[in-house]
């Protein structure tokens, strides 16, 4: 059995990061396990070629949640990735830090050091941003952020003046000084290349001795000397093996994978550990509770102008934007699908937005079997507009069903559980259809394809974006931080409470979700906690 400093168990948004802070000095050894294999794929690569990853199981674990009453029903699919850089290797790469008011909140529930005014700074260091350096973004770090603003599709210019006419602000920058209004995403881009994490930190730490990377790797248990780890059981190729951590064990599996590794090893609620016959190390209810997501729904019209359909679904169109990629790095399939966006308040008495937009300049209502259909438009010009909630009341959980670390946890979302997230949704998709009703958009929209100009009354648009609402990949808080033992899982400096030589470092110890894509407040955790960590072990 070999022993290092640290053992993290994931390579992906925040594993990556903390692997590369934790050996740079070259005082610490890191072993990173991951369960999936290499990112060195032409699709993963490719930033639009994530339409090819959603649905495959060589770089994606394909989670499928429970039934959800709260959808209609429907069991909703929630792609993860299953290799270097996790899911930020096969994510739609939109940079949101989140707001403000989201992280001066983490920090007035009891977690000092987590105030925006305390991360800025650490934002700023990790960030290599095209757009250049002022008071919020900063230039020179590891992961490179691209300025979409004169490569998106020209449709988008339209979208843009109709959030304006319907009364939002024009926002240069959603990271800046305030994130309301309408705007071009920035993306986690660098030469038409995807910027995962794997590629902005894990890379440049694999070349060091100090580290080393297992593949194929899937972690199985937390290794226990009474009440400290002490090292990680894992599976490769058909063996099992065990590391053992001088230091500390820290878990970087994410929303799904962190607090399943904790129950496989006995750290959760005791009821259930009981049942499956795990032992209990530590006894924690909080363990899988608390999942927040973000959930979202697209409007889809048939325009009068060319969109992304004529180019995208043709043969010669494909060959077109292929050879513009392969041969420029650009053109659509340098792109996210997400050219523009926005964030906006269903209630003006509110202190900030609480849903965001989405402005897609292509349409998928016909889908392909087997494959996210971005890659497949509609044989017609479509485009979307959509949105997702920021700070949901809905909580779920997330359990594991069995003692074997190979079948799947029991994911159970409970979208829409509230009255308030239902009434919020009802208002803002009231507003897309006003963004799609002013001129701007109003003189090039031929129909509205879905939900339809049928579905009108209270009750047919709540069971409209019941039926076709789902995860915007964004599940967080189930490990979350704070300070109460016995309302968290972790403490403030991301220690598992109750344990030692345990961390969590990941999107699970949100104590809230942000309002935004979840992917740059992921990275910044492991930046941040590989502060943390670095303070600990001077």
């Amino acid at each position: 059995m070999q022993t290092y400093d640290f053992i993290v168990v994931g390579s992906g948004s925040a594993g990556s990061v903390v692997a590369d802070r934790l050996s740079a000095s070259g005082r610490f050894s890191v072993l990173v396990l991951e369960a999936g294999g290499t990112d060195q794929r032409f699709y993963v690569q490719m930033p639009l070629g994530y339409g090819k990853t959603f649905f495959d199981p060589a770089v994606n674990w394909n989670y499928k949640t429970e039934p959800d009453p709260g959808l209609a029903g429907n069991a909703d699919h929630w792609p993860r990735g299953k290799l270097l850089g996790g899911s930020s290797s096969i994510n739609a790469m939109v940079f949101i830090r989140g707001a403000r008011e989201d992280f001066d909140a983490w920090a007035a529930a009891g977690n000092p050091g987590w105030a925006y005014d305390d991360l800025l700074p650490s934002f700023k260091a990790m960030e290599d941003n095209a757009a250049g350096a002022d008071q919020w973004r900063g230039v020179g770090g590891p992961l490179h952020i691209t300025d979409c603003t004169d490569a998106v599709h020209p449709l988008t210019k339209r979208y843009l003046a109709a959030g304006q006419q319907a009364g939002l602000p024009l926002n240069p920058d959603f990271n800046g000084a305030s994130q309301e209004g309408v705007g071009v995403y920035q993306i986690t881009t660098k030469n038409g290349r995807r910027m995962s994490a794997a590629r902005a930190f894990l890379r440049p730490a694999m070349k060091r001795g100090n580290v080393r990377v297992e593949t194929n790797a899937l972690a199985t248990k937390i290794l226990f000397e009474g009440k400290r780890a002490v090292g990680v059981e894992y599976e490769q190729n058909g063996q099992k093996k065990t590391a053992r951590a001088g230091r500390e064990v820290i878990l970087s599996g994410g929303a799904v994978n962190s607090p399943q590794l904790l129950q496989l090893s006995g750290v959760g609620p005791a009821a259930l550990l009981g049942d499956l016959g795990i032992p209990v190390v530590h006894a924690n209810d909080n363990v899988g509770a608390n999942l927040q997501d973000h959930v979202g729904i697209n409007y889809t019209f048939k325009g009068k102008l060319p969109t992304l359909n004529q180019i995208l679904r043709p043969w010669w169109g494909k060959l077109l934007v292929g050879m513009q990629y392969i041969l420029l790095r650009s053109g659509p399939l340098s792109l996210s699908m997400n050219n523009a966006g926005g964030f906006f308040r269903t209630d003006p008495s509110m202190t900030r937005p609480n849903m965001q937009l989405y402005f897609q300049a292509f349409s998928t209502v016909i889908p392909k079997s087997g494959e996210r259909p971005i890659l497949t438009p509609d044989p017609w010009p479509g485009f979307s507009i959509g949105l997702s909630n920021c700070r949901p009341s809905s909580r779920g959980e997330i359990m594991i069903r069995s003692n074997n670390p190979r079948d799947y946890p029991r994911i159970t979302p409970n979208a829409y559980s509230t009255n308030a997230d239902v009434d919020e949704m009802l208002a803002a998709v009231k507003f897309v259809r006003r963004i799609a009703a002013m001129p701007a958009m109003a003189e090039i929209i031929e129909e509205e394809v879905l939900p339809g100009p049928s579905i009108q009354s209270d009750a047919d648009l709540i069971q409209d974006f019941r039926k076709r609402s789902g995860t915007v990949y964004h599940p967080v808080s189930t490990c979350r931080m704070g300070p109460d033992a016995s309302r968290a899982v972790v403490d403030p400096r991301l220690r598992v409470h109750g344990l030692y030589g345990l961390r969590v470092i990941d999107a699970s110890i949100f104590p809230d979700n942000i309002t935004g894509n979840t992917n740059a407040a992921s990275i910044l955790t492991g930046w941040k906690g590989a502060d943390l960590v670095l303070e600990d072990h001077t």
